[in-house]
């Protein structure tokens, strides 16, 4: 192994491809469950911002690692319009300042996404083999059921997406591990569905989920509506929680359009909303009965990404990955 990839003053690029060739579902669910069971005050992850322009934006999420070994950043410049986007991630030593790795954070951010649901499913749903519902057949409705089904057992799967062929070829690609059936309905794949993994923003923003179709004691994970101008679940949905769970409370609560949408059909949502970091180190309870129904509702955060960040740099230490590059920025006296 070259001796630069284990210098702690060089800084390491690490691909996507070295992400790919590292990352393991049970590992990242791992990492981050000890991450939202460690203590992580507001300071450590503060909210995201946003640089908004004529059709594009810059996204920016920091945090600190509860671990003591780095903190560092996440940018997302995309381009909706011209469906564009690129992720990077940058980790600093928290002892030295140092620059340890710059990260190609594409997939990193499925690895979170995906990771951290399977996180709050594992505690929120039923200890037994799960039936779950898909509604969406992209790729974060595929990385949640892998994610999810590489840490419980399912029991059946059913998935819904508005195109036959695209729902046909998820659940064919799946087989002959996972048997999936494809339905021609969101309602007929939620029907009496332990779990809901709602991962398909509609193309008008209408809500893909509605509320009257949801069983009783169901856990519904909701990841496609991060943004105000987003839908995913309809107000119903949000009606019928006996909790929500957020990963970013505040900014599920006022930054998404399906919060949004509640406030103004009169809905309060607050009150019964808990950080999920509250709910995984036992703070909240989140179930009076079997019966209540439970949201996990997702903006991501960045304490997801730089737990994923760090242990990725400390495999690709190990296993001689990334590439050490010759110059860095250098840590100065202040």
């Amino acid at each position: 192994m070259p001796e630069t990839l284990n210098d702690p003053n060089r800084t390491l690029f690490i691909t996507d491809a070295d992400v790919a060739a590292l990352a393991d579902w049970p590992s990242t669910v791992s990492a981050l469950a000890r991450a939202y069971g460690s203590k992580v005050t507001d300071a450590m992850v503060p909210p995201r911002s946003m640089a908004r322009g004529d059709g594009i934006w810059l996204r920016g999420l920091t945090a600190v690692s509860p671990t003591g070994a780095t903190m560092g950043c996440k940018l997302i410049a995309a381009s909706p319009r011209a469906r564009r986007a690129s992720y990077l991630i940058s980790l600093f030593d928290q002892q030295t300042m140092a620059l340890v790795a710059l990260i190609d954070g594409n997939r990193i951010t499925g690895l979170r996404t995906a990771g951290t649901a399977a996180v709050a499913v594992d505690r929120l749903a039923p200890q037994r083999p799960l039936s779950v519902a898909v509604i969406g057949s992209g790729f974060e409705a595929r990385g949640a059921l892998e994610c999810l089904a590489s840490v419980r057992t399912l029991a059946g799967v059913r998935v819904f997406s508005p195109t036959e062929a695209s729902r046909h070829r998820f659940a064919d690609s799946f087989r002959p591990g996972l048997e999936i059936a494809a339905v021609a309905s969101p309602q007929q794949a939620v029907q009496g569905a332990d779990v809901v993994l709602c991962a398909a923003r509609s193309r008008d923003e209408t809500p893909v989920l509605r509320g009257t179709w949801l069983a009783p004691g169901s856990t519904v994970v909701s990841l496609g509506s991060t943004l105000p101008e987003q839908r995913e679940v309809d107000e119903g949905t949000l009606a019928r929680a006996a909790c929500i769970v957020a990963d970013m409370p505040h900014e599920v609560l006022h930054e998404t359009g399906d919060a949004i949408a509640a406030a103004k059909a009169g809905l309060v949502l607050a009150p019964k909303t808990v950080a999920l970091s509250a709910m995984v180190a036992g703070q909240s309870a989140v179930r009076r009965s079997a019966d209540d129904i439970v949201i996990y509702k997702s903006v991501g955060s960045a304490l997801q990404d730089i737990v994923i960040a760090e242990l990725l740099l400390e495999r690709a230490r190990a296993k001689g990955r990334g590439v050490p590059l010759p110059v860095s920025i250098v840590p100065i006296a202040k």
